[in-house]
């Protein structure tokens, strides 16, 4: 386990966002495909101006203690000296590069 000054940059996919969030904890799950992210971060900036997508992610996590990321939707794990301004940014896939398909989840024999 890492200090609790420790805090990692989580960047993942959301239907078709990106959310950049920061958090003090992030580890493997006991849920198989999952990593585990608790205690989120979010900057205490002045209540005059607020930033929606800062905003949106605070009301997103509100009360959360723990969430379950899958990692196919995992896109980066940064640890870095402090945290920045979480953020949601729209997924473009523009380009010649697409997200990688996940393995279809088996279905269970007598369904």
């Amino acid at each position: 386990m890492a200090d609790s000054s420790t805090v990692y940059r989580v960047i993942f996919l959301n239907k078709n966002e990106v959310f950049e969030v920061y958090a003090r904890q992030v580890f493997q799950s006991d849920l198989f495909g999952f990593l585990e992210v608790e205690e989120f971060v979010f900057g205490e900036r002045s209540q005059v101006l607020i930033d929606p997508s800062e905003d949106k992610l605070k009301q997103e996590f509100a009360g959360v203690k723990r969430s379950y990321i899958p990692y196919n939707a995992i896109v980066r794990i940064d640890e870095v000296e402090r945290e920045g301004v979480p953020k949601v940014s729209e997924w473009k896939s523009d380009g010649n590069v697409a997200h990688f398909p996940g393995r279809p989840v088996p279905v269970p024999p007598g369904s």
